[in-house]
């Protein structure tokens, strides 16, 4: 189980990138905080739940469906993530 708040932001982010070219067979090199996760990685809505469901089962947290649907980049991701790891969701 991956310990959020154990981690910076830059380890994190790291993390996701890892986490998005496994799941996504994606180049982490194209990856970049400012990527668009449907746009620019082109992540459909299927693969956003599959990846909502991979992050709670790595993290044993669910993100808000609020703050799931607020989702764009992945910076946004990393920050979603730090959130909950502050607020202990």
């Amino acid at each position: 189980m991956v310990v959020l708040c154990d981690m910076s932001w830059d380890g994190l982010y790291g993390w996701v990138v890892d986490l998005l070219a496994q799941m996504f067979e994606l180049d982490k090199a194209a990856i970049t905080p400012q990527s668009n996760l449907y746009a620019d990685l082109d992540i459909d809505s299927i693969d956003a739940v599959d990846l909502a469901a991979k992050l709670k089962e790595l993290t044993g947290k669910r993100l808000a469906p609020d703050v799931f649907k607020a989702i764009r980049t992945v910076g946004d991701l990393v920050d979603a993530l730090v959130g909950m790891a502050e607020h202990g969701a």
